[in-house]
């Protein structure tokens, strides 16, 4: 008699929701990010996120990108499609991500990373937004910010086209 294999054998890993659904003979690929929601108590936080992630959901399987929805406050667009850079060779391009955090969501926006100039196309108020190179702390449901965010993905979008990453 055959052994059946309980879930709890099989590493967590191995099974996600994508792996699941996808076509047999095709593999869905999926990333590794530990990350706990960080938005307690905060509701004005999860509206932002929400938002946020609406506006990533067109590009989800658009090209080479996936969207990667984790569990709570957490969504990475990924291209999974090997590039190299710079001479490096890079499984993985990581696009846009959104996490809440404590205080903030966090609007991670590759693209800016290495293009200076990209900064001139988007309003003072979201610049003033930027920590670091490229995370933005999204505090407040202002239009002006989420109609920049979303002007950022648009503009990104085709940057990395034009470059061949996705």
């Amino acid at each position: 008699m055959a052994k059946s294999i309980s879930k709890k054998a099989i590493p967590k890993k191995a099974v996600t929701k994508s792996a699941k659904t996808a076509k047999p003979g095709k593999e869905e690929r999926s990333i590794n990010i530990k990350y706990a929601d960080k938005s307690a108590g905060q509701p004005e936080l999860a509206i932002i996120f929400e938002a946020i992630k609406k506006m990533l959901l067109p590009y989800d399987k658009k090209r080479n990108l996936v969207l990667h929805m984790g569990t709570g406050g957490q969504a990475n667009l990924v291209s999974h499609m090997p590039v190299v850079i710079e001479g490096r060779k890079k499984e993985e391009m990581w696009f846009v991500s959104a996490l809440v955090q404590k205080g903030y969501v966090g609007f991670y926006y590759m693209p800016i990373y290495g293009n200076e100039k990209m900064k001139t196309d988007f309003s003072p108020e979201f610049m003033k937004c930027l920590k670091g190179k490229c995370c933005f702390h999204i505090k407040k449901n202002d239009p002006l910010i989420m109609k920049d965010i979303q002007k950022a993905i648009k503009l990104g979008y085709a940057a990395f086209v034009e470059r061949g990453w996705i």
